[in-house]
């Protein structure tokens, strides 16, 4: 299944049958509570029992206390109704803790499942989709899913066997009676099941809506610095108006479909009520019927009414929770295109060489990146990967821990193809500094430990250290525990390339990837960050991709690509006496910065 295919935007795809989705939901989520299920369906059958014995009463009561005047069962009725109405709430009480309990923990286990496989998709897959939607179905869709479980299916059992039992109280009276209303229950049961389908179209719609909206506000508070930097408050605040509109339009349309159940129940309830009372009322005068026999089936009639509305209207609730269910299903049903071997083995490192023969690559989207790439990264030197923008210099770097696979040729790690190792071995061998530093809303010793969560206070303060990180460390309010914010805000961009920088330190891999680290830093940040990856740099292959030639002039081997391929290699004096694309890159650079100064 495609990486976009966490959206249903192909109208004319047919949406999963209700008993399939309910099949599929209590086979894979709801089956494990079966013991908690057995004990709730007890307390359910309990409580619709009791449910009915109270409507069995209204007979004796009527012929036997009112008309009869039987002192006995005066007395008999009135205890025998306060021990059927405690047993029937203490049963109530468990079914509702049973159930929700396992609808509570099915939903748990489900948003921390979709988590974790969402988690393992490749890196084409969270490019090619918003993180507001992802966001929206872990949220708006999971808690739909949860009504549905915690409320719709236990209130639709409940209410199912409160009906058969009160059923039975009324054909235990009057079979003729129970006969007309076995006719019109299921005459009953056709609105609701139209109105249930249209429920559930209606809120596939919505989620679509709440998840682009989800998107966008994702977008927004994000990008706040540039939204007030261009003055597009209102911009952002018209595009964000209509879908809020559209979103008000769908859930209002949701309120209306869910409204029609319960006045086409009063209406069906009100005919089948004459209709009893007409044929109950004539039978009583002709003496086939006692007065206590039509009330007590008058009673279970009117007891059954309650749970056949209630069903009519978790109808709606559930298929809405049905169609969260199939969003959510076909995000679980996504497989991620990087997967791993069978028969992967863990890599066999011996100084973390890295080479790629003849590569070629083209993104999912259809754009080409790199065609026929062969190149070497001996170990423990230092090699550099220049050229113009949209070179693919980027991508090398993205097929090596396998956020990627190429699609001709091989990237190899120590003479082993990163295909054929897996996959947790070979990005255990990498270490990646990027130009945007990746941090986490949370202390400078967690993001630091993020290289290797077992590290110890001392391993992390000596990365720290290393990484030029210590200065600035000791002036926060609370040291390695300050908390950073979100995305290191309270950081400048200097000290967050240094706290990444100690995170690979710490993380000790013998291969480390630099993805232009230093490009977006002021002239003293980038020199306090040079002297820090100078030093992670010891020891390691490292490769290096660099906007700024002047800081590569040093490695070991420099590799030019254009268009996506390989143009020229060499040392920067070698490159610079060729008079190729090297040599104008430099150039260039050289005349922008004279004309800077």
């Amino acid at each position: 299944m495609p990486a976009n295919a966490v959206e249903r935007s192909d109208p004319s795809q047919q949406p999963a049958s209700t008993r399939h989705l309910l099949v599929r939901l209590v086979r894979d989520h709801v089956r494990p509570h079966l013991g908690r299920l057995l004990l709730a369906g007890l307390c359910m059958a309990i409580a619709a029992g009791a449910t009915a014995a109270l409507a069995y009463l209204m007979e004796p009561v009527l012929d036997q206390i009112f008309l009869e005047k039987d002192r006995e069962l005066l007395i008999v009725v009135p205890v025998a109704v306060i021990v059927i109405t405690l047993i029937r709430g203490a049963a109530t009480y468990g079914q509702a803790v049973l159930m929700a309990f396992v609808g509570q923990r099915v939903i748990a286990d489900l948003q921390s499942r979709v988590f974790a496989h969402i988690l393992r998709f490749d890196l084409a897959f969270f490019q090619d989709t918003a993180s507001g939607k992802l966001v929206s179905r872990l949220t708006n869709d999971v808690n739909m899913m949860r009504n549905a479980v915690a409320n719709a299916l236990t209130g639709m059992v409940r209410d199912s066997l409160t009906l058969l039992f009160l059923i039975g109280v009324m054909f235990e009276k009057d079979w003729k009676l129970a006969l007309i209303a076995c006719v019109v229950f299921p005459v009953a049961i056709y609105p609701i099941a139209r109105i249930g389908r249209r429920m559930r179209k209606v809120s596939t719609s919505a989620l679509n809506e709440l998840g682009l909206f989800t998107a966008r506000l994702n977008e927004a508070f994000q990008g706040a610095r540039h939204v007030k930097a261009y003055n597009r408050e209102d911009f952002e605040a018209e595009r964000t108006d209509r879908l809020v509109e559209s979103v008000f339009r769908l859930i209002f349309k949701q309120s209306r479909i869910r409204a029609i159940a319960s006045p086409l129940m009063e209406t069906l309830g009100g005919l089948f009520i004459a209709v009893l009372i007409l044929y109950g009322g004539w039978q009583v005068i002709e003496n086939a019927l006692t007065p206590g026999a039509f009330f007590a089936f008058i009673t279970a009639m009117l007891l059954a009414y309650r749970p056949l509305k209630a069903i009519a209207n978790l109808n709606a609730s559930l298929q809405e929770g049905l169609a969260a269910s199939q969003r959510v299903f076909d995000l679980l049903d996504t497989e991620p295109r990087i997967a791993q071997a069978p028969d992967a083995r863990p890599l066999r490192l011996a100084g973390g060489a890295l080479a790629l023969e003849g590569v070629s690559f083209t993104y999912p989207n259809g754009t080409p990146a790199l065609r026929d790439v062969t190149l070497e990264v001996p170990a423990g030197k230092t090699v550099a990967l220049v050229g113009p923008s949209g070179a693919g210099k980027s991508t090398v770097l993205n097929l090596i821990p396998r956020f990627y696979d190429v699609d001709e040729g091989a990237v190899r790690i120590d003479g082993t193809d990163v295909r054929a190792a897996t996959t947790d071995s070979v990005r255990d061998a990498v270490a990646l500094v990027s130009q945007e530093a990746v941090l986490f809303d949370d202390t400078v010793r967690a993001n630091i430990a993020y290289g290797r969560i077992e590290a110890s206070e001392g391993e992390i303060a000596a990365a720290a250290q290393a990484a030029g990180a210590e200065g600035f460390i000791a002036e926060l309010p609370d040291g390695l525990d300050t908390v950073i914010g979100e995305h290191g805000v309270k950081l400048s961009g200097g000290q967050r390339q240094r706290l990444s920088i100690a995170r690979a330190m710490l993380k000790d891999a013998p291969i480390l990837l630099l993805d232009e680290a230093t490009s977006a830093l002021d002239p003293e940040s980038e020199r306090q960050v040079q002297e820090a990856l100078r030093s992670l740099m010891q020891g390691r292959t490292t490769l290096v991709i660099a906007h700024r030639l002047s800081t590569v002039e040093n490695a070991d081997r420099i590799h030019v690509l254009e268009d996506g391929r390989l143009a020229e290699s060499g040392t920067h004096r070698s490159l610079l006496a060729a008079g190729g694309v090297y040599a104008r890159l430099h150039a260039k650079q050289f005349a922008a910065g004279m004309a800077a100064e």
